[in-house]
């Protein structure tokens, strides 16, 4: 499944923002390596701010990249693209109780000790391959991406 390949590329150390959208942007034109670099300074809530999960901004960057706004008359694209992130919003947080990285390891990020903590809880490890399988999950089934 794809949403394992986007688990495999978090487990092999790129950041949760980079695993989502980096799994599926050849779909939509953009190369791995390019989709790695624009995600990589999502992760961790971008950057450890411990704001929105980057499985979660990856997710938002793969709805952009299909359905955003590039004419600046295109307000249907704009109102579709803010359907689909809200929807995907709606999805992802009654699976897991949130988006932001505070809400979802339970520690704020920008603090460091609390980042601390989750490093030493490794709770990186333990939850953060879940939010990147369901929001890969989701993403499949808004985006329509085949399997």
């Amino acid at each position: 499944m794809r949403s394992d390949k986007a688990v495999d590329c978090f487990l092999s150390g790129f950041n949760c923002a980079q695993a989502v959208f980096s799994t599926y942007s050849d779909d939509l034109g953009l190369t791995t390596e390019m989709a790695k670099k624009i995600a990589s300074s999502f992760g961790a809530g971008m950057g450890y701010i411990g704001e929105t999960c980057g499985a979660v901004t990856g997710a938002f960057m793969l709805i952009g990249l299909k359905f955003g706004k590039v004419n600046v008359e295109d307000n249907e694209a704009k109102a579709k693209t803010y359907d689909l992130v809200q929807e995907f919003t709606r999805r992802f947080t009654s699976i897991n109780g949130g988006v932001k990285c505070k809400e979802l390891l339970g520690f704020d990020l920008s603090i460091p000790e609390d980042l601390n903590v989750v490093k030493e809880k490794q709770l990186f490890d333990i939850l953060c391959p879940k939010f990147v399988k369901n929001s890969s999950e989701i993403i499949e089934e808004l985006l329509e991406i085949p399997d």
